[in-house]
């Protein structure tokens, strides 16, 4: 259970390049906050972590400045007002929130990413399929992709929230959907839980030929959360005027570099490549949850989630997120839903 009076917080020990490690991360516990008038403090529920988050670090995120050592790490939270002095923001309130690695946050209205309706679904899938993972899926597929009947769509890291929402969405459009996954339980995952239609294992050899099996007529959609390496090696399967979504690269987020795009095979595919960021679909947060949560009360829609217990846990489990090997949402569970 949470200390009311203390509050442990994860905070950034040194600032560098590469793959972050343990030794970057410091477990500090303070005096819970204070709260002034204009503001609440908030309790932990469920913290999320995502792949942003380490370039989010090193400042190469927007809205994010570069972190300090001794500074608490970003991140997102679902969490419950525990005490308010601001007349919209009542106690008791659900919300989802920039709280940082942290039992307990004071927030400003600027700080709060959305109200929850707790009847749409478990509070945690405010961090997963109805939060920003299922929102990204959105964008990509009803706003850029725009799947038709009988389109193949292809997704990478199919076994996360962002790949495995996208290609459940993409299935309900009717797209024949292949995910590519690394390993065994993802792409069971993938087929068995997601219900795509075929997975690939890239990790296994003869890979590219397995896609091609899984795809006779060619690619026409192309949902990328990896980046340009693996980008390259699908180029060959585009159907002519494929559409191509670049969402992820997370490769690239402990460096800041880019790793070189062939740019020839796209041109002589005459495919239309198009960057997406979330950010420009919070306009229709509301509506995708309506629709989301209705394919979830059917069984359209599944999620999985990759949990670990208390903040302390946090560091551990970004590490593992940032080497691939979380199956589902990476979701820390710190303190209980109520109370």
């Amino acid at each position: 259970m949470n200390s009311p009076t203390r509050n442990t917080q994860i905070q950034l020990s040194r600032q560098r390049d590469g793959m972050p490690d343990l030794d970057d991360f410091e477990v500090h516990v303070v005096p819970t906050p204070e709260i002034a008038d204009g503001e609440f403090l908030v309790r932990t529920i469920y913290l999320s972590l995502d792949p942003y988050i380490r370039k989010a670090m090193r400042g190469d995120h927007p809205g994010h400045a570069k972190l300090a050592p001794g500074e608490v790490i970003y991140g997102r939270a679902v969490c419950r007002i525990v005490r308010s002095r601001h007349a919209d923001y009542k106690q008791g309130d659900y919300l989802v929130a920039e709280t940082g690695w942290q039992n307990f946050a004071a927030l400003t209205p600027k700080k709060v990413v959305q109200r929850i309706d707790p009847t749409l679904g478990p509070l945690s899938t405010a961090l997963g399929v109805l939060g920003m993972p299922g929102l990204t899926a959105w964008g990509s597929v009803a706003h850029i992709a725009q799947p038709n009947v009988g389109d193949t769509f292809v997704v990478s890291a199919a076994a996360g929230p962002v790949g495995g929402t996208a290609g459940q969405l993409a299935k309900q459009a009717g797209a024949r959907v292949v995910g590519i996954a690394g390993g065994k339980e993802k792409c069971d995952l993938v087929t068995r839980t997601y219900g795509f239609d075929a997975c690939i294992d890239y990790k296994k050899s003869g890979w590219q030929d397995a896609l091609a099996a899984a795809c006779p007529g060619g690619i026409d959609i192309y949902h990328d959360n990896v980046g340009a390496s693996l980008l390259n090696d699908l180029v060959k399967f585009f159907n002519l005027y494929a559409r191509v979504v670049l969402c992820g690269r997370p490769a690239d987020y402990h460096s800041g570099d880019f790793e070189g795009l062939s740019i020839g095979p796209i041109i002589g595919k005459r495919a239309v490549v198009r960057g997406m960021v979330v950010y420009d679909y919070e306009h229709d947060l509301a509506r995708y949850q309506r629709v989301a949560a209705q394919l979830m009360r059917e069984g359209k829609l599944r999620f999985k989630e990759d949990r670990v217990e208390g903040v302390e846990s946090t560091p551990a489990h970004f590490l593992k997120l940032m080497r691939g090997e979380n199956i589902g949402k990476a979701i820390v569970s710190v303190g209980p839903e109520k109370g």
